[in-house]
């Protein structure tokens, strides 16, 4: 068994999904933000300025910028409803069409008469958009808050601006256990980049895809292909006599975490390749692979469902 990360045809682009501009709290134009990621070596972007009235509801356009070896999608952090702690929701969608229909969200509070949280993001869903889960731990997001959205692909369990300026980067909980209820959800990395601070290019998904075109990387996203960094690489995972294979760029350490309390750790100087027997992971239907560098960076893979090969 291999994954369709690394079983998909084609090649890996790196890019950024979760991006500020002036079109709403961002410090830099789109252009601007664009070029500096394109000059940081990133294939693709998405920004994703905050979708409420306090900014005209901004669809950035950024189909300008794009040229040979750079593209970008079409997105917004959508905002409606309250969660359980009384604040609004932050649901991040990429690939949305340029006359999504703005929700009844006029400023960063929530009002009576909203959609929910759910209810956007199933709009986004059936919109053709990429739906993610954003920064729950920054967002103090409860269980039965994401139990509610049914329309996800993923959940954000690194945030670079959220590592950064409150120290609260990470999903992994909300995404071990919506997986453990069967929800079967995808991860990624981002920036959250707003360039007021230092912010920007530290946390970024790498996808599989024919082409660096809008058009592949959106399927390729829908479809689950494609691991998070910090830095290391995951260069393939493939599951063979309930046994894992991960080769990957140098590493400390290759993490193995699974349902409940399940993980298990192989660790040594500079390894490129890892393997792990599988066996303390028979109650768990799902697992998820960690390369840690020596510098501290990680890599992880989305979840594997790894008994139905």
């Amino acid at each position: 068994m291999r994954p369709a990360t690394f079983s998909n045809t084609g090649q890996f682009w790196r890019g950024n999904l979760h991006t500020h501009s002036t079109m709403s709290d961002g410090a830099l134009e789109a252009a601007e933000v664009c070029r500096r990621y394109q000059a940081e070596g990133y294939d693709f972007i998405a920004l994703t300025d905050h979708f409420v009235g306090l900014y005209d509801y901004p669809m950035t356009d950024t189909r300008p910028y794009r040229n040979e070896a750079f593209t970008t999608l079409i997105g917004a952090e959508l905002h409606s409803g309250a969660m359980e702690n009384g604040e609004l929701w932050h649901i991040l969608a990429v690939g949305l069409p340029d006359d999504f229909a703005p929700s009844n969200s006029p400023f960063f509070i929530p009002n009576d008469d909203q959609e929910s949280g759910a209810e956007i993001a199933r709009r986004a869903r059936d919109a053709g958009a990429f739906v993610t889960i954003a920064h729950p731990e920054w967002s103090g997001m409860s269980e039965a808050d994401a139990w509610s959205i049914d329309a996800a692909h993923a959940v954000e369990i690194y945030n670079h601006g959220c590592a950064v300026e409150c120290d609260r980067p990470h999903g992994f909980m909300t995404l071990d256990r919506l997986n453990s209820k069967g929800h079967r959800m995808n991860l990624i990395a981002t920036d959250d980049a707003h360039f007021k601070g230092p912010d920007a290019f530290g946390g970024w998904v790498m996808v599989k895809a024919e082409e660096n075109s809008p058009e592949a990387l959106l399927q390729a996203l829908k479809d689950g292909a494609m691991y998070a960094s910090e830095g290391p690489e995951i260069r393939d995972i493939r599951i063979e006599d309930k046994k894992i294979h991960v080769e990957h760029s140098a590493a400390e350490f290759m993490i193995i975490s699974g349902y409940g309390s399940a993980a298990k750790t192989v660790h040594g100087s500079s390894m490129t390749r890892s393997e792990m027997k599988l066996a303390r992971f028979a109650d768990s239907d799902w697992i998820r692979v960690t390369v840690i560098d020596a510098a501290g960076k990680r890599a992880w893979s989305n979840p594997i469902w790894w008994k139905e090969a």
